[in-house]
C-alpha cells in the first residue's frame, strides 16, 4: 500500500486566521456533501494545508448516540468518547486528521447549552432568541478549537429551505459578513437530474435551490452540480448565467467507481483551484496525488482476485448502519492487493440451526458487528458455530465478541444457561453490565426513566496484549489504544472455564479487569475484540486486525 503523499506544511499562511469553508445542500438529502467536503479536506491536505473538518447537524437529538441506526446511520465515535454524524469517519479517512468532540454539534446540543447559560443567569434576564443568542452559539462553536488549522471546512447537514437548517444558516450568514469574503468561502451542492422521458439534464432544480440560499442572505461562491452523467457546456453556461456564478466556478460532482477517487475527479474539475483563488491563494503547485493514484488502482484492478467475506448483522438492509465497517474492510482488501466481496447475511435468517449452510458455505470469512438487544441473537451464534467448527476465519467486534463468548461457553464449556442480562435475567450471565460482575453478587440495574445518552463505555482506552498471541503478532505491539461504545462487557470470573475450553484472554484493560480480546489459539483465525477497530482504519493506514482477517481469509477454501 503506497502511504498518503506527505508534502511538508505550507508556511505562507503562518500565523494567520483560519479561513472558513461552508458545505450547504439543496434539492435533496445525501448527494454526497459529506464526500465532497472530504474531498476538498484531501486536497488542502494533499497541499500542504492543515485542515480541520465539521459537521452542524440540524436535528433536536443532542447527539445520534441514542438514534436507531434505522434513523440515522453509524454513530461514530471519536478518540475524546464524542458520538458523532457517520461524516466524520469520511472526513478522517480522506484526511488521516482524527476528529474531536469539537468537530460535531447539533441543533439539540446547541439549544442545550443556551438553555443551560439562562438557567445560571448568564444572559443576566434577557430574553433569550434565536437572533442572536442560537445564532451566536453556533459562531463560537465553529470559531472555537481551531487549533493551528489554516482551513475550517463545515458542512451543514440537511438542504436549504429546511425549518430546521435556518438558524445554521443564518449563522453562517452572519460570519460570512462579520469576516468578509477573504476567510469566507461558501460552497453549496445541488442536483442536476436527467429526465428519461426527455432526453434531458434539466437546471431548474438547481436554479431554485440556489434562489432558495440567496433568500436567507448566502450567495454561493462554487457551485457543486451532482449528476449521474456528463454535464455538457450548455448546461454549465445555463447554471451559471442564472446562479450568477463564472463558468469555471459550476462544479460537475460526477458519479465514481470508489469514493477514493473522488478527490481526483474533483482536483481535475477545479474544485480546490477555485476555493483557493476565491482566497487569493496560489493553486500551483497542486496537490501531490500519486498516493491517491496508486490506491484507487489497488482497489479497482487488484492483482490477487476477490475474496469473500460474510457479515451477519442486524441492520443489512440499511447498509449506512456498517459504513465504517465497510470502508475498513476496502482499506483491508486494498492492503493484500485484493478486492473484498461482502455478502450481507441478515442474522435472523439463521436463527435456523441448519440455516448458516445454506447461507454461509461461499464465506471465507465470517464477521460479525457491533449491535444491541436480543434481536437475531441466535442465528449470530450459529455464525460462530459454523466458523469455529469448519476452521473459517471469524472476526468478532463488539456484540460479534459477547456472542463469540456466548457461543463458547454453551457448546465448548458446558454452560447451558451462558447468555447476556442485556437481553434479560441469566442462569449464567457471561456477559453484563459491569456493575454487574465486578461487585459481588450485587446487580446494578437501570432506572428505566433514566437517561440513556452518554452513559456508554465511549472513546478510546489502553489495552494490554499477551505475549505470544495472535493479536500481539498482528499489532506488533503491547500496548494498543483503541475506541470503544457498548454498555455491556465479557464477564471475567468465567476466564478460567472459558480458557480451559481452548479460548485465550489475549487482551486485556491495564488494570486486568475489562477484557478486550479473545482469541482461539488452535483455529486458523478466531478474534473478538470489545471496540470498534474498524472506527480507526483508514485508506493509507488499513487497520492491522482488519488486514490481517482479510489475508488469512484469502487462504481459506469455500466450504460447502
Amino acid at each position: 500500500m503506497s502511504e498518503r503523499d506527505a508534502p511538508g506544511p505550507d508556511l505562507s499562511l503562518a500565523g494567520q486566521p483560519p479561513r472558513f469553508v461552508f458545505i450547504t445542500g439543496g434539492v435533496v438529502s445525501s448527494l454526497g456533501k459529506g464526500i465532497a467536503s472530504a474531498s476538498l479536506g484531501a486536497l488542502l491536505t494533499a497541499r500542504g494545508y492543515r485542515v480541520r473538518q465539521r459537521k452542524l447537524d440540524p436535528y433536536l437529538n443532542v447527539d445520534p448516540g441514542t438514534m436507531s441506526p434505522y434513523e440515522h446511520g453509524e454513530v461514530f465515535v471519536t478518540d475524546d468518547g464524542a458520538e458523532t454524524d457517520l461524516d466524520l469517519g469520511h472526513y478522517e479517512r480522506f484526511t488521516g486528521i482524527n476528529g474531536k468532540r469539537s468537530d460535531n454539534v447539533t441543533t439539540g446540543r446547541i439549544y442545550s447549552e443556551v438553555i443551560a447559560r439562562e438557567r445560571r443567569g448568564e444572559y443576566l434576564g434577557k430574553t433569550i432568541q434565536v437572533i442572536p443568542h442560537v445564532t451566536d452559539a453556533i459562531k463560537d462553536f465553529i470559531q472555537a478549537d481551531t487549533g493551528d488549522a489554516q482551513f475550517v471546512l463545515c458542512e451543514i447537514g440537511g438542504t436549504v429551505g429546511d425549518i430546521e437548517s435556518l438558524p445554521f444558516l443564518e449563522a453562517i450568514r452572519q460570519l460570512g459578513n462579520e469576516l468578509g469574503s477573504d476567510r469566507v468561502c461558501f460552497v453549496h451542492l445541488t442536483l442536476v437530474p436527467f429526465v428519461g422521458a426527455a432526453g434531458e439534464l434539466k437546471t431548474k432544480p438547481t436554479q431554485h435551490s440556489v434562489k432558495e440560499l440567496q433568500s436567507v442572505g448566502i450567495r454561493p461562491d462554487v457551485l457543486l452540480a451532482r449528476c449521474e452523467r456528463d454535464i455538457g457546456d450548455d448546461e454549465i453556461r445555463k447554471i451559471s448565467l442564472f446562479c450568477n456564478l463564472r463558468k469555471e466556478r459550476v462544479i460537475p460532482a460526477l458519479n465514481v467507481a470508489s469514493i477514493y477517487a473522488a478527490p481526483r475527479q474533483y482536483h481535475e474539475q477545479g474544485f480546490d483551484g477555485e476555493v483557493l483563488k476565491h482566497f487569493g491563494l496560489p493553486t500551483e503547485p497542486g496537490p501531490q496525488m500519486a498516493g491517491w493514484d496508486a490506491l484507487v488502482n489497488r482497489i479497482m484492478q487488484p492483482r490477487h482476485g476477490t475474496v469473500r467475506i460474510a457479515i451477519v448483522g442486524k441492520y443489512t438492509e440499511l447498509l449506512d448502519a456498517y459504513k465504517s465497517l465497510q470502508e475498513a474492510l476496502i482499506h483491508a482488501g486494498a492492503a493484500n492487493d485484493a478486492k473484498v466481496l461482502v455478502d450481507w447475511v441478515n442474522s435472523e435468517e439463521l436463527d435456523r440451526p441448519s440455516a448458516e449452510r445454506d447461507r454461509l458455505q461461499e464465506a471465507q470469512g465470517i464477521l460479525v458487528p457491533g449491535g444491541f438487544g436480543i434481536r437475531g441473537t441466535e442465528g449470530m451464534i450459529h455464525a460462530v458455530t459454523y466458523a469455529r467448527e469448519r476452521g473459517v476465519p471469524y472476526f468478532g467486534i463488539c456484540f460479534g465478541m459477547q456472542m463469540a463468548v456466548i457461543e463458547g461457553a454453551r457448546n465448548c464449556a458446558g454452560i447451558e444457561g451462558a447468555a447476556s442480562t442485556e437481553f434479560g435475567p441469566a442462569d449464567d450471565p457471561v456477559v453484563g453490565l459491569m456493575t454487574e460482575w465486578t461487585r459481588g453478587n450485587q446487580v446494578e440495574r437501570r432506572d428505566e426513566g433514566s437517561d440513556l445518552g452518554g452513559t456508554m463505555r465511549l472513546g478510546a482506552y489502553p489495552c494490554l496484549l499477551q505475549a505470544g498471541s495472535l493479536v500481539r503478532s498482528v499489532y506488533g505491539s503491547d500496548v494498543i489504544s483503541e475506541r470503544h461504545r457498548h454498555r455491556f462487557e465479557v464477564n471475567l470470573s468465567y476466564r478460567s472455564a472459558l480458557e480451559a475450553a481452548g479460548y485465550r484472554f489475549s487482551g486485556l484493560s491495564p488494570d486486568g479487569v475489562l477484557p478486550e480480546i479473545v482469541e482461539r489459539p488452535d483455529h486458523t483465525w478466531f478474534v473478538g475484540v470489545q471496540f470498534h477497530p474498524e472506527l480507526k482504519s483508514k485508506p493509507f493506514e488499513p487497520h492491522p486486525l482488519f488486514t490481517s482477517f482479510v489475508a488469512a481469509s484469502m487462504k481459506t477454501s469455500r466450504i460447502a
